[in-house]
């Protein structure tokens, strides 16, 4: 049975599914090209290993500016161009990084952002119109594996394509690869972008409508709140876990970046698992909170790990972790387009996406102040695990109250 409003399933919604995780994945490989190889470029510009971070912070303001946008840009042009121009965009950002510039990296990481910023809430709009209710958790977790399968694309072939091409190669050739992904993109615009609006008219006021809406709607303003602790949770496992497992543990840089590997597996895993469990099991806001209780009880044992820690309880912890933390998004986003307003579900995409981007932005680099303050990532991980305890507790309550 169809909610009020949306449009019925088209006979095949496959197509729409595969063409949307191709382009997640594309653009977050583009987001993670210039990271992976980030010791080799710091070296070559005599600058610390440590400003990737300022990268990703520049990278994650340009995705929140984008995302408030998102929403005008797929009504005026569609979902397929919107997410053309987004690859477009990280193609262009690319090729300013390989400038070897400090300033043309700047804004090369501000136009990668800007990139990857409307693809989700495009994604999300054409997936609400050509996925049965029934199925749109499982739907946009399999679509949102596109992230961290992007990061292991990344991590896989990156560097050995900087063996070979050098690293200003490399990012040209994830260019290209951006190029390519938006030219087969081309295919399904005719059909896929039939409903737009070419006479909408952009205006900066279009900015605030997203959170407009949010703020409207108390639903998806927990939503954002939820996204904003749960990106904190993710950003704050994938950047300071191998530095940790080194630092602290006494783990080789090898075996760290592996253990990292096997979390990014789990999330890939995660993210359609939790998705067939929401479907058929236990709704969007019980997966919601069975996750927060994951994050909470991850971050504990991850601070509480030590010299003597037995691997495979290691792994354990990290794989659960990995499951839960990078395995929340596909769960999230189709409840957010359930609680979304008819035919606005890439508006209210963006506006939680923006909070959710903002939790990025400010949550490593406040992780990494704790850990200068205390002297260990343990207390950096205890605190993550306080706010994802918060959810948890917000969650339970929020089920009470219906």
């Amino acid at each position: 049975m169809l909610e009020e409003g949306q449009a019925p399933a088209p006979a095949n919604t496959l197509a729409p599914l595969v063409i949307t995780l191709a382009i997640q994945a594309v653009v977050s490989m583009a987001l993670l090209t210039l990271p992976v190889m980030a010791p080799v470029i710091a070296s070559d510009l005599h600058v610390p290993t440590a400003w990737v971070g300022v990268y990703i912070a520049m990278a994650y303001v340009g995705a929140m500016l984008s995302s408030l946008s998102a929403g005008a840009a797929v009504d005026k042009w569609g979902a397929i161009r919107a997410s053309q121009m987004g690859l477009s965009l990280c193609a262009l950002g690319l090729v300013l990084c390989s400038a070897a510039s400090l300033p043309a990296m700047a804004v090369g990481a501000v136009l990668i952002g800007l990139g990857y910023g409307p693809v989700t809430p495009a994604s999300s709009h054409l997936l609400a119109k050509t996925t049965p209710v029934h199925r749109m958790s499982l739907v946009f977790s399999i679509k949102q594996t596109g992230v961290p399968l992007g990061g292991l694309m990344a991590g896989a072939l990156v560097p050995t394509l900087a063996l070979t091409t050098g690293w200003r190669g490399s990012l040209w050739v994830v260019a290209v690869v951006s190029l390519l992904c938006a030219g087969l993109a081309q295919s399904l615009r005719q059909s896929l972008d039939a409903e737009r609006n070419p006479f909408r008219v952009l205006a900066l006021g279009n900015l605030a409508q997203p959170l407009k809406l949010i703020a409207r709607h108390p639903a998806l303003k927990r939503l954002a709140a939820y996204s904003f602790v749960f990106s904190i949770a993710q950003l704050c496992l994938t950047t300071y876990l191998v530095t940790f497992l080194f630092q602290e543990i006494g783990q080789s840089l090898v075996a760290a970046g592996l253990v990292l590997s096997v979390g990014q597996a789990a999330g890939i895993a995660g993210r359609v698992g939790w998705g067939w469990l929401s479907d058929r099991y236990l709704g969007a806001r019980r997966m919601l909170a069975v996750l927060a209780g994951l994050m909470t009880a991850s971050c504990a044992a991850t601070a509480l790990l030590g010299h003597g820690t037995p691997t495979w309880v290691l792994l354990a912890i990290v794989t659960v972790f990995g499951a839960s933390a990078v395995g929340w998004n596909g769960v999230y986003l189709a409840e957010v387009a359930r609680q979304a307003p008819p035919g606005m579900a890439s508006v209210a995409t963006g506006g939680t996406l923006t909070v959710t981007f903002f939790g990025v932005v400010v949550g490593p680099p406040l992780f990494g102040l704790i850990v200068n303050l205390t002297g260990t990532y343990r207390a950096g991980y205890a605190a993550v695990g306080a706010l994802t305890l918060l959810c948890l507790v917000m969650l339970l309550r929020s089920g009470r109250r219906k």
